[in-house]
């Protein structure tokens, strides 16, 4: 599957210092530095609808991963996926009388243009998940061979207890998963599994249903194993971050590191989650149907930059509401920012470069960078840029900071 087109990055001068993140099984910040590229991979979106400001905070927060390491000089190897079938996807499909397919790949399509106005750098493998089905087969066969699964009539599980280590990514009480499991996809309920947090590996096939012939049997992928055999398969057996939203905590991530565990793979070094956006005093939700939709503000001819600005003005960990109040002030914002960077000469950069790459490094603290860069241009158009101390090409510089490490053209 195609990604969507990458934006020009201007190169800067100077480099970033090693990026350290918080990792949710130790709630540490840990450093990302090691030998060969730094490694990705986020987990993309189940296409039934459009993107919305809960999914642009997390791609747009770790895209600021992605540009602080370019900006540190490695390498990156960024893998994202789209669940292009689940249920989701069918009932939502069966709900508005379109063919599945037919649904996925408009919404992956307006996805992509959302990446793209928001400025997103896009992954080196964009895989679906029914491009994954050979993978996802094979590394049901490698746990089958290890003892790890089992059928409940025709569906195949996986047994979480063929894994020493279930739990430690998430850091989950037994009960507290138990609560959660269902809420997230899970089925504990279930007849016949040995465990209730044990996740279903193929999906016998169901009538009126896709599904595809597999040595288990005609049926699909389970969520979990998708994208453990995507990282596996593009991104080998460690790879540096796997990032996403808090709400894949678990069971997602616990689940694919899980199955990667049983097979001998330590999966992801670090664990990064984004925080939740909300709005109208909830979590954006297509059951609550209070969300706000990228391409409907595009369709309103509001700025991308703009939209952008707001979800930078949080942290990329913390929960946070959005309001149109956030998204006027940051069309005002963009067009000061714009005006100083216009006026050419401007004040001293060198803190400013310094201040933005160092904050980025330290857990993507885009309010600091942000805040570095107002602090620049609430001095430039003081002066007029004619400060009695300035940069004559200071504009350009800040043009190029902001784009680079930010996202933002000016």
């Amino acid at each position: 599957m195609r990604a969507w087109s990458a934006p020009d990055v201007p190169a800067l001068p100077v480099k970033g210092p090693e990026v350290r993140l918080h990792d949710h099984p130790s709630g540490e910040l840990v450093g990302t530095a090691g030998n060969g590229p730094r490694s990705l991979y986020v987990c993309g979106i189940t296409p039934y609808d459009a993107t919305h400001m809960g999914h642009a905070n997390t791609y747009v927060a770790f895209d600021l991963l992605h540009r602080a390491w370019l900006n540190a000089g490695d390498q990156v190897g960024y893998v994202q996926n789209v669940t292009d079938v689940d249920d989701p996807l069918l009932e939502r499909a069966d709900k508005v009388g379109v063919d599945w397919t037919a649904l996925a790949e408009r919404e992956t399509e307006l996805f992509r243009h959302d990446m793209e106005a928001l400025r997103v750098l896009p992954p080196a493998h964009y895989i679906g998940a029914v491009e994954s089905i050979p993978l996802v087969v094979e590394l049901i066969a490698d746990l089958e061979s290890l003892g790890a699964t089992y059928r409940v009539e025709d569906d195949v599980y996986f047994s979480v207890a063929a894994d020493e280590q279930f739990g430690s990514e998430s850091g989950m009480s037994r009960e507290e998963m138990l609560e959660i499991f269902p809420e997230r996809g899970g089925d504990p309920d279930r007849a016949g599994k040995k465990d209730p947090l044990d996740p279903i590996l193929w999906r016998a096939e169901r009538p009126g249903e896709p599904s595809w012939e597999s040595p288990y049997g005609a049926g699909r992928p389970g969520w979990h194993i998708e994208c453990a055999a995507i990282a596996l398969r593009y991104l080998g057996g460690r790879f540096t971050v796997q990032g996403g939203g808090s709400d894949l905590v678990f069971p997602h991530h616990e689940m694919s590191a899980s199955h990667a565990h049983v097979v001998g793979k330590a999966f992801a070094e670090v664990y990064t989650h984004g925080g939740m956006v909300g709005y109208d005093g909830h979590k954006m939700s297509k059951s609550r149907g209070n969300l706000v939709f990228v391409s409907a503000l595009r369709n309103s001819e509001i700025d991308p930059m703009a939209i952008r600005l707001v979800l930078l003005r949080h942290h990329y960990r913390s929960d946070w509401e959005w309001t149109d109040d956030q998204l006027f002030d940051a069309v005002d914002t963009l067009a000061d920012w714009r005006k100083a960077v216009a006026l050419g000469r401007g004040a001293p950069t060198a803190p400013v470069v310094e201040t933005v790459l160092a904050a980025l490094a330290e857990d993507l603290d885009a309010p600091r960078a942000v805040a570095a860069v107002q602090a620049w241009v609430d001095a430039t158009l003081g002066t007029g840029g004619l400060a009695e101390t300035s940069d004559a090409d200071a504009g350009s510089v800040i043009a190029a900071l902001v784009d680079a490490a930010l996202g933002i053209r000016l």
